[in-house]
């Protein structure tokens, strides 16, 4: 299994380094297809969530969260 890659999002305006295994670049980039977006607008929509929970996670543990409950719940459809 391949490490992680680090790759630049814009957020909110800013540029911020997100470090995901291929695997999970692939799926976030499936993700924002199937929903008809950007990547970064996906990680900006996921980042808000993130920021809203009390007691946030970091961003990169944020996406695989999102991604492993929206492959369950495709799973369960």
């Amino acid at each position: 299994m391949a490490g992680p890659i680090k790759r630049s999002v814009m957020i909110a305006g800013h540029s911020t380094s997100v470090s995901l295994e291929p695997v999970f670049w692939e799926a976030l980039k499936r993700a924002a297809e199937a929903d008809s977006l950007p990547i970064s607008a996906l990680v900006a929509r996921i980042d808000a969530d993130r920021i809203a929970d009390p007691d946030p996670v970091n961003l990169a543990s944020a996406i695989r969260v999102w991604l492993m409950e929206r492959a369950l719940h495709l799973d369960l459809e």
